[in-house]
């Protein structure tokens, strides 16, 4: 990473607020310091090289690394039922700065099939710091179907249904931003289909401080949708209580993140 990415991330001394885990962020770092209750790794740094394929300017400058993200972050008491409701609690922090033109961001995946489950799974994001954008399109093919794009805050919380291809963007460039998501303890990611268009279908552009979108030629041209972050009573989700103390209060409630056939009925004209 640039000494100026570096420099912006010490001067902003980010803390995180209480969202149900005793988790911060390191001064200067995209790593985090646990609690003495708190399970946590030391998290996977993902590098320029690795998100290049799926850039507007695969060969731009800009932090390095991106972001780094931290899987199975947990109260060491739900440890153990965590595991046995396949569920997995992530926290990633991302570098501020920009890839070029655009901001940072991730490559974009679609959630692979879970064994368990046989389905592409959803996933639930929360935004814990800075300003996020959480870009969704319904298929990585040539047409990609609806594409939406869902701008957030601290405590916001969006879900991107089974099956749609997605990233997540740092909105705000001067500083860094951190978010959590619940998602599939047996998670894998398909990228074939995001790499072979080049990237997703709508690329975000800082112009100014402002993020717009420009149209990647490679893909069917489908109007973008850009819109705050919603409510989710159709999931049961309260919007005013953090993910993980939704989960601690009332863990069959968020079972549907692991078994998508729960929500059957929902997903196919659920958007985020």
């Amino acid at each position: 990473m640039g000494s100026r990415s570096l420099s912006r991330m010490a001067s902003a001394q980010p803390r995180i607020r209480d969202f149900g885990l005793d988790v911060r962020l390191k001064s200067g770092e995209l790593s985090f310091e646990y609690g003495p209750d708190v399970l946590g790794p030391v998290p996977e740094m993902r590098r320029l090289e690795d998100i290049r394929p799926s850039l507007m300017d695969p060969n731009c400058d800009g932090p390095d690394p991106v972001y780094g993200i931290a899987m199975d972050v947990c109260r060491r008491e739900d440890a153990e039922e965590l595991k046995r409701r396949y569920l997995l609690f992530g926290v990633v922090a991302y570098a501020s700065g920009r890839l070029g033109e655009e901001p940072v961001r991730s490559q974009g995946h679609i959630h692979a099939p879970a064994p368990h489950s046989g389905w592409s799974t959803p996933e639930l994001f929360e935004i814990w710091e800075g300003r996020a954008i959480v870009y969704a399109q319904q298929t990585a093919e040539d047409d990609p179907g609806r594409c939406i794009a869902v701008e957030a805050g601290p405590g916001d919380q969006v879900v991107v249904p089974p099956g749609w291809a997605h990233c997540v963007i740092n909105a705000d460039e001067r500083r860094p931003m951190v978010f959590a998501a619940l998602c599939e303890r047996q998670y894998g990611f398909l990228y074939d289909g995001v790499r072979a268009h080049g990237g997703l279908a709508w690329f975000p552009v800082l112009r100014e401080g402002k993020i717009g979108w420009r149209p990647n030629p490679r893909y069917r041209r489908s109007p973008l949708q850009v819109r705050q972050a919603r409510r989710y009573p159709e999931l049961g989700l309260d919007a005013a209580t953090p993910i993980y103390r939704q989960y601690q209060s009332s863990p069959e409630a968020l079972q549907w993140v692991s078994e998508p056939a729960r929500a059957a009925e929902l997903w196919s004209s659920l958007e985020p």
